[in-house]
């Protein structure tokens, strides 16, 4: 076996030939991935223990394992592969972090076959869940696996100051080479469990653009639905004080951890389970539960934001039935909530920045996904923490009322002159309130307006901007073709119409 940077660039990911995902057999992948990890990591606990160095986060192991066995590793029934393991050493120690043994590591992916499953995003991963519920396998593309490498030290850092977190939590990368094909995998926790029917399930990032699920994933039996969606089918998710607290805190220090990367375009992934309801249902998607105690620490929603458990050992606050889930309600609903941030590995680069430019041309800007980190995660906090999270209040004590068929007492003659006196002067200040009310919603109006005209203003004022700084481009494109062409003779006339021509697109495109 080869340690150490065996690729270029440090021993990050490398494209070695062919197309990233190309699939092979579902069988023979799943039982790559199983042998691949289970030879990597059993090999690690060898090795002695020691601190993290700076170098150990761009190591890459790599070993050959061909379908005949070697002296190294055992035969198998599959396509010969080689298989690889990033950062060993470092990601030994995030497992040890979580409290995860690597006997049970082994065991949860090993030991059953996985469970693939279907993916609701736009990207073009796979899924693998291993049959305990304990961690999910995604597969990511060159671009993905190369920055969580580059991520890993300021990832080091962060999970040693505060390890309960709803940002994902990795527990190793690695990569499958069959076939002049890579598949680059990643493992990490898994935040709705199986054994409990998730009603509900919303992929949500706090933008309004395309933020609607497909007629395709409505029709799925367990859909996930989108921003909008939940607008239109919830009026909120309501937690007591404390929890509501200590959620958003979470929440907010996580998106400055996210921003301090420069990553956006992460989601909440949010499961409902209905408490309340009749025919819930248990164990919506499968029927296994998690067998024994705990084994991951910080794994689990309520443990996440305030829990203090060791691994193995149930959380004083939740029993078996609700697996960690945070409680909430909605109207007269008793409700589990399961959540994490998904998707953190999409940074603000020059593709992300085109992307948002030529969007922002035809819809507004800001209701767009993909935006600048800092904007991204303001707008992230302020949907979770206005529309989706909200606070229940303290109910007071009602006055008692009388009853309509109540028997009422005799009153004086002077009672009831007083009771005429109170009542017109109640109806002097009835009127004196509808005037002020008329003119308070005529104040209201006039100031809504004024908003709606300020939002359009600054929504015209972006869209020059980036059709003026597109006309400079085009201008500058002009000059560079002028100078060069003595050497090319044909290229400027034809970029020339070119640019006009997509000029002209934009302009009536606007118009």
């Amino acid at each position: 076996m080869s340690s150490a940077a065996d690729e270029t660039g440090g021993g990050r990911p490398k494209k070695t030939g062919g197309k990233d995902h190309k699939k092979p057999t579902a069988e023979a992948l799943r039982g790559a991935i199983q042998l691949g990890i289970g030879y990597s990591v059993g090999n690690m606990t060898s090795k002695p223990d020691r601190d993290v160095l700076m170098q150990d986060f761009y190591v890459v192991e790599s070993v050959f394992l061909p379908s005949e066995g070697s002296n190294l590793t055992p035969a198998h029934h599959y396509p010969d592969f080689r298989f690889k393991n990033y950062a060993p050493l470092a990601f030994r120690y995030f497992r040890e972090l979580f409290g995860i043994k690597p006997d049970d590591y082994l065991y949860s992916i090993c030991k059953e076959p996985l469970i693939e499953l279907s993916n609701p995003g736009a990207s073009s991963s796979w899924f693998y869940l291993t049959s305990d519920d304990e961690f999910i396998i995604k597969t990511v593309q060159h671009k993905e696996a190369e920055f969580l490498q580059k991520l890993l030290p300021g990832y080091y850092m962060n999970l040693n100051q505060n390890p309960r977190t709803l940002l994902p939590k990795f527990y190793g990368l690695y990569c499958i080479q069959c076939g002049g094909v890579n598949i680059r995998l990643v493992v990490m926790n898994n935040i709705l469990p199986r054994s409990l029917k998730m009603h509900y399930k919303y992929d949500l990032k706090g933008s309004t653009y395309k933020r609607r699920a497909s007629r395709k994933e409505r029709a799925k039996a367990s859909p996930t639905f989108k921003d909008l969606d939940f607008q239109e089918m919830h009026e909120g998710l309501y937690f007591d004080a404390d929890t509501y607290n200590a959620l958003m805190k979470t929440l907010q220090r996580d998106c400055r951890v996210l921003e301090s990367f420069k990553i956006m375009d992460y989601s909440l992934l949010l499961g409902i389970h209905v408490l309340d309801r009749k025919l819930r249902g248990r164990g919506g998607i499968g029927d296994s539960k998690r067998h024994g105690g705990q084994k991951v620490l910080y794994s689990t929603a309520l443990e996440s934001i305030q829990g203090d458990g060791k691994a193995g050992e149930p959380l004083p606050d939740a029993d078996d039935d609700t697996l960690g889930g945070i409680p909430a309600k909605h109207k007269d609903e008793k409700l589990l909530i399961f959540l994490g941030i998904i998707d953190i590995l999409q940074s603000y680069r020059f593709i992300k920045k085109v992307e948002h430019s030529w969007k922002a041309l035809v819809h507004d800007g800001d209701t767009v996904s993909v935006h600048r980190p800092n904007f991204y995660a303001d707008r992230f906090l302020k949907f979770m923490g206005t529309t989706v999270f909200k606070k229940t209040h303290p109910i007071r004590g009602a006055s008692s009322r009388r009853k309509k068929n109540s028997i009422q007492p005799c009153r004086s003659a002077s009672q009831e002159v007083l009771s005429s006196v109170k009542e017109e002067s109640q109806e002097e200040r009835r009127a004196q309130s509808l005037e002020n009310l008329d003119d308070t919603v005529q104040l209201i109006a006039f100031n809504v307006n004024v908003v709606l005209s300020n939002d359009k203003s600054r929504l015209i004022a972006s869209k020059i901007k980036v059709f003026v700084y597109i006309i400079y481009v085009c201008v500058l494109c002009i000059f560079i073709t002028h100078i060069y062409s003595i050497y090319f003779e044909n290229i400027y006339m034809y970029l020339h119409e070119y640019i006009y021509i997509q000029i002209i697109y934009i302009i009536y495109i606007y118009i």
